[in-house]
């Protein structure tokens, strides 16, 4: 068996990566979704250790202290991490294990896993972005104008992942997730791995 790929999926807020990520775990098996930590309160509809885990400043410190977390990053506020036992372990089960986190984040992943795979997110235009973060009825008008202009510097470091997709049809973009993943559970080094029994028995020794 072989080991997992570590997959790291970044977005504008509003991008739509959420309902994409959430579609893929549906449609593709052997993979998991980490689950960071954050410091922001819990919102409506969320559920402690299935969207996040909620702790508290001081708990948050407490990982960083004790070298836990994979990576970590301030986020409108608010830090969020990756607990690094949880991931290793997953991907040492042979899962492939999705970090979705911002570029911050994703530097730090890269730096330490460079084998990682990092994919953004675009959305089809800033008005579109916009309309989404409205639809979504979670933030105020200034929190909104806040996240579009944060959406412009998390968009500028698009060029350091290694596939950039656009979330214009839900479908299209989900389908163009979905090929990413699954071309590379086909990689010769994976392949020889998860097939050493039957290629053994097809090129049996002389």
């Amino acid at each position: 068996m072989s080991i997992g790929k570590l997959y790291i999926i970044s977005a504008p807020s509003g991008a739509g990566k959420t309902s994409l990520v959430r579609q893929l775990m549906v449609e593709v098996d052997n993979l998991v979704v980490s689950i960071s930590h954050t410091t922001r309160g819990i919102r409506p509809g969320e559920k402690q250790g299935e969207d996040y885990y909620f702790v508290s400043p001081t708990e948050f410190q407490a990982l960083l202290n004790n070298h836990d977390l994979l990576e970590h990053a301030l986020v409108f506020d608010n830090y969020y991490g990756t607990a690094k036992k949880t991931v290793e372990k997953n991907l040492n089960e042979g899962l492939d294990v999705i970090l979705e986190i911002d570029w911050q984040g994703a530097q730090q992943i890269k730096r330490i896993r460079p084998d990682s795979l990092s994919i953004f997110i675009l959305p089809p235009s800033t008005e579109i972005l916009e309309q989404r973060l409205q639809n979504r009825g979670q933030d105020e008008d200034h929190v909104i104008a806040r996240r579009m202009r944060d959406a412009v510097t998390e968009m500028s470091h698009h060029s350091e992942f290694d596939y950039i997709l656009v979330n214009d049809v839900f479908e299209r973009a989900l389908t163009e997730l979905k090929s990413i993943i699954i071309a590379n559970r086909l990689t010769k080094d994976r392949q020889q791995l998860n097939l050493k029994s039957l290629i053994a028995a097809l090129l049996p020794s002389s």
